[in-house]
């Protein structure tokens, strides 16, 4: 993107997203979303069993202005395994689908790798 993202919310998006296995900014929260495609998202990680941290975008416009320009990806929600950028909802339910979600997860939440 055009835009560059200014050093204090590179750091800010690089803590929270290394805050936890898996990371996820949404509209709503886990318990509530906003919108269809967080809901989904949230399901696909409820159905392998697997807690979240998250960032309601729709209680803070910073994030929701700016991790777009972090993540150089246009729509909320974005996931992020291991502080890794995945995707979206539609990347989330395909992964869920082939069984690479659980094993992505696994991949960062296994003790001792």
């Amino acid at each position: 993107m055009a835009d560059t993202l200014p050093d204090e919310l590179k750091d800010r998006f690089d803590r929270e997203v290394n805050s936890a296995p898996v990371f996820i900014y949404m509209k709503g929260t886990p318990d509530f979303p906003m919108c269809g495609y967080s809901q989904r998202v949230v399901g696909c990680f409820n159905a392998i069993g697997v807690p979240v941290g998250y960032v309601n975008v729709l209680m803070d416009p910073e994030a929701w202005d700016n991790i777009k320009l972090y993540s150089d990806w246009p729509t909320i929600p974005q996931v992020f395994i291991g502080g890794e950028f995945v995707g979206g909802s539609s990347i989330v339910m395909e992964m869920l689908e082939s069984g690479e979600l659980e094993e992505k997860v696994k991949s960062v939440t296994a003790p001792g790798d």
